[in-house]
């Protein structure tokens, strides 16, 4: 008699990529040094406050972010490899071989980095969380952390998707690495001199289309204690950054105060005794839905590039 051979499933080919991948990630040092260095930064700003000797802040954690060197750093070790990492170890023919599509193979990949970085954040905010009852005293809205973490990982998704259309495209794990590092800063720079010397509105507004931090305002509530450092004078509660590295914190604060705007000032830098000019003003609701639409868009277009690479590139064995 002739056996008949039973496929596996699709969710059970699909898994075996996705719990592969994930392997994969875990076991790298690179991970465990990302995680090691969020965890620092996460100290950073729980001890920051204590040194400069600030009161309670009720919205610390329910306007934490993880910030955007650790969403470059988890976006690495995640992304940076699981392409251009099968071609440079000679493991893509065997992977090709089994019974799975390089859609799905880039799906379960793709997916793979989800759960890490979710679970990875999961703990994060945690952490954040706790130590910000203990350093700042109890925590207000404490049920929108959840959305704020959802931000981070949408804004670490813009980097996860540039490398790893980046990694598609040139099989090389270190140009992919040089690629996006060299993206990343030349937004700060490119960023940060754009908000010293531009005194026009629309140019200033620009930025908030570029992933990144974005322009930088006030918004136009009493919350939180101001701090003066180096005789300047900030709210770290209600200054905003508009851009995409701050989705999960403006999406909260839009939440909490829907008809709140922010006010974006120009301080001439060769002239700060000059009183800051007011450029123009946004309401907060419409900065965190733009955020979400411009990472949306930079999301699918970086890996719609990063499948098609995938998907067209020529295997020699």
């Amino acid at each position: 008699m002739t056996s008949i051979r039973v496929h596996p499933s699709w969710f059970t080919r699909f898994w075996a990529i996705v719990r592969y991948q994930m392997l994969w990630n875990i076991r790298k040092k690179m991970f465990i040094a990302a995680l090691i260095i969020a965890f620092a930064l996460a100290t950073v700003n729980l001890a920051v406050p204590a040194f400069l000797k600030i009161g309670q802040n009720p919205y610390f954690a329910v306007t934490f972010s993880a910030g955007n060197l650790t969403f470059f750093l988890f976006a690495i070790v995640t992304s940076m490899n699981s392409i251009s990492g099968e071609y440079e170890s000679g493991t893509i023919v065997p992977l090709l071989t089994k019974p799975v599509s390089r859609t799905m193979v880039f799906v379960g990949k793709l997916f793979a980095g989800f759960i890490v970085i979710l679970v990875s954040y999961i703990v994060i905010f945690s952490y954040s969380t706790i130590g910000g009852i203990i350093v700042y005293g109890p925590q207000n809205n404490l049920y929108l952390v959840p959305l704020t973490l959802l931000g981070d990982i949408v804004s670490t998704f813009i980097w996860a998707a540039i490398v790893l259309a980046a990694a598609s495209i040139s099989k090389n794990s270190l140009l992919s690495l040089i690629t996006a590092l060299g993206v990343l800063i030349a937004l700060l720079i490119g960023v940060s001199v754009v908000g010293q010397l531009s005194d026009n509105p629309g140019i200033v507004n620009g930025v908030n289309y570029l992933p990144g931090t974005g322009a930088t305002g006030t918004m136009n509530v009493t919350l939180g204690h101001s701090v003066t450092v180096a005789n300047v004078t900030i709210n770290p509660a209600t200054s905003i950054s508009t851009g995409t590295d701050s989705i999960g914190a403006n999406i909260v604060k839009a939440i909490l105060f829907p008809n709140a705007s922010v006010l974006f000032y120009h301080t001439n830098a060769f002239s700060p005794t000059l009183a800051p000019n007011l450029l123009y003003t946004e309401p907060i609701s419409l900065i965190a839905l733009r955020a979400i639409g411009v990472a949306f868009l930079y999301i699918a277009v970086f890996l719609l590039i990063a499948w098609f690479a995938f998907k067209k590139s020529q295997i020699l064995e």
